[in-house]
């Protein structure tokens, strides 16, 4: 069976669609900013951190037991890279509204990118090696207190989105 490729299919960039979000101008810079920290993570490690990320910041926002702990927990954790952190401080400080919007808008990016590849891999279409941003598999200098008892700013109750 042959199948019809074209020099502008093979090998396709699973991160086109974070690049162009990066740089287009009608984003928030808050967007543009989480859009470029995923350029090269690995696809399934990029979707689930950032859906864990954004179901921990909306149980915290809903009020559920545990929130708290589970925000502490990821923004502490010794093992793995700096992703998850990077994306929480992007959007820490501008309104926890806005922080779940760009959450979920991020998340939707990463759930039709890993969609489509798994279709190339299904479809044996090769893609570019995703690159990863991070040179250590580690975390890099302090990380943030387990400490699930932190305070929450005014981030968390004024937020400009509402007004």
């Amino acid at each position: 069976m042959q199948r019809n490729r074209t020099i502008y299919l093979e090998p396709f960039d699973l991160d086109v669609t974070l690049r162009d979000a990066a740089l287009d101008e009608q984003n928030r810079p808050a967007r543009r900013m989480i859009a470029n920290a995923a350029i090269g993570m690995h696809v399934e490690d990029a979707y689930y951190s950032v859906r864990e990320l954004r179901e921990a910041v909306s149980w915290i926002h809903d009020g559920e037991p545990g929130g708290k702990r589970r925000l502490a927990a990821i923004l502490s954790n010794p093992v793995g890279d700096d992703f998850q952190r990077s994306v929480y401080f992007c959007l820490a400080g501008r309104g926890v509204v806005e922080m779940l919007d760009d959450l979920m808008w991020l998340e939707d990016l990463l759930q039709a990118r890993g969609r489509i590849a798994g279709d190339m891999h299904r479809r044996r279409i090769r893609a570019m090696p995703l690159v990863s941003p991070y040179v250590a598999d580690e975390p890099d200098g302090p990380i943030v207190s387990q400490d699930e008892d932190f305070a929450q700013g005014r981030s968390w109750w004024v937020d400009p989105a509402l007004s």
